[in-house]
């Protein structure tokens, strides 16, 4: 990069060359420099974050009487660009470049906030970027004030140790809200419909991969449909563990530097923003030294994944053949399955969601890791938040979109196979099973064996040895009246 591609910037470390055209100043480019590890930045929904809790600190401070309008202003304006993407700038990841292994406070990022903000304030005004420093502007000046500082004003009544979890919890809670809980609900939907649509079919039932007895693919379905139902109650519980706010503690969560009512204020105009009901944290010491929350609402991911391997699992079972499996289910045909067996569908949207699964497995466990104690909770501190709140966010957003393609690419066109279903009942050998109140156990394991010995079905064999009445054994073998005991 030539010196005509850079502008010099300043910090408390001294002079740094900045790109020219970037928002960032001194303390971003340091980061940049110092931390090129994985190439991946930190999410973008954590910038979004940090832009609504920037304007809502703003919004406080100026309430408290510590900020001035035009500042608050100013500050709002370029939130609103940041929540907007940056798109006249290039997009965010021009401007938000640091990556997600830095410090573990997340300071880093912090300053990249109140740089970008900073500048995008100079602009408004006309001014370079990079004068957001000056104590006075030249020109006309509104009220006499200089620009928008970083750290006085931008940053006013915060600490990186504050804003970093308050903005990986609207991070994560806006995703969950706005994009895993209605994934959830449509694929609960489907489910529940697919259970009524087929609770006619009766079919196998399956314990330890052997036959069982009978069950209706309807209850099959609605035990899917059960999962979805309290994975969106798993959801809202990470919502409400998400919804405690550290902002408000500053440094250590003593709370130096701030109101005694910024928290508290500041969880109310969030509240507001988002429509999510976050609340100041009831002790900021818990809140800035651990990452619990977080810890826990990855928990319920996990379990929310773990879920959804059962669904997609169950149904590559079932659909599997189609000649020569269990050939219950008929997967929609979505490509072609094999370079070099002509004709070969593969179960290809269950196998994503188990990968799928295996990440938000894996997320989980880092996440957990990031959280303990003499890893990332440290004293007075978690140092470990940025690679926690992509973590969780990875999490989240493969279970919101693996939902959704599971409900377009599968759930919407399955199939069931009815006569293949009432095929392998009339085969099985658990038939037997409705026979023990009446032949007892030893006669109906005996006549299970011998009709598994001979290749016949449990009634061909039963009406053969006279065992039962033609009519005793078309009541007692009747598949759907063995999914109805009551």
């Amino acid at each position: 990069m030539t010196t005509a591609e850079t502008r010099i910037e300043k910090d408390s470390m001294g002079e740094m060359p900045v790109p020219a055209d970037v928002l960032y100043g001194a303390s971003t480019q340091r980061a940049v420099l110092n931390f090129p590890i994985s190439g991946r930045p930190v999410p973008e929904a954590v910038i979004k974050a940090y832009a609504i809790l920037k304007a809502s600190c703003a919004s406080v401070n100026n309430g408290l009487g510590r900020l001035s309008d035009r500042r608050m202003k100013d500050i709002h304006d370029a939130c609103g660009l940041i929540g907007s993407g940056l798109t006249d700038f290039g997009g965010i990841a021009r401007h938000f470049p640091i990556d997600i292994y830095q410090t573990g406070s997340g300071t880093s990022t912090n300053m990249n906030a109140n740089e970008v903000v900073a500048n995008l304030a100079c602009l408004a005004h006309n001014q370079p970027i990079g004068r957001a420093k000056d104590p006075k502007w030249v020109g006309d000046e509104p009220e006499g004030q200089g620009g928008v500082h970083p750290n006085d004003h931008v940053n006013m009544g915060q600490s990186s140790n504050d804003t970093f979890p308050t903005a990986m919890n609207i991070a994560v809670a806006i995703e969950i809200q706005n994009k895993l809980i209605p994934s959830i609900e449509k694929l609960e939907s489907a489910l529940a419909q697919k259970a009524k649509d087929w609770d006619h079919i009766v079919k196998i039932g399956r314990t330890h991969l052997q036959d069982a007895t009978p069950i209706r693919l309807g209850q099959v379905f609605s035990g899917y449909a059960s999962q979805m139902t309290h994975a969106k109650a798993r959801a809202k519980q990470a919502l409400a563990a998400l919804g405690e706010l550290a902002i408000g503690g500053t440094a250590v969560g003593t709370g130096i530097n701030t109101h005694p009512d910024f928290g508290r204020l500041v969880a109310q105009e969030v509240s507001k923003k988002t429509g999510i009901a976050f609340r100041e944290a009831e002790n900021h010491f818990e809140a800035q030294a651990t990452r619990d929350a977080a810890v826990e609402a990855s928990g319920h991911m996990r379990t929310i994944a773990v879920s959804l391997t059962k669904i997609a699992n169950d149904i590559r079972w079932l659909g599997s053949g189609p000649r020569c499996g269990i050939g219950e289910l008929r997967l929609p045909a979505v490509q072609p399955g094999s370079s070099i067996m002509p004709g070969k569908v593969n179960p290809v949207i269950c196998e994503a969601m188990m990968m799928l699964a295996c990440q938000v497995i894996g997320n989980d466990a880092a996440v957990a890791a990031g959280g303990s104690g003499g890893i990332g909770s440290l004293l007075e501190l978690n140092v470990a938040m940025p690679m926690m709140a992509a973590s969780l966010l990875e999490s989240v957003t493969l279970l919101a979109n693996g939902l959704g393609v599971l409900h377009d690419n599968l759930i919407a066109g399955l199939e069931a196979d009815e006569k293949r279903c009432a095929d392998l009942i009339e085969g099985s050998l658990a038939m037997c099973t409705s026979l023990v109140p009446v032949i007892g156990y030893d006669a109906s394991a005996k006549l299970a064996y011998e009709a598994y010995g001979s290749g016949r079905t449990i009634r061909e064999l039963a009406l053969v040895k006279q065992i039962l009445s033609a009519e005793q054994l078309s009541e007692l073998l009747d598949p759907d009246s063995m999914t109805r005991p009551s």
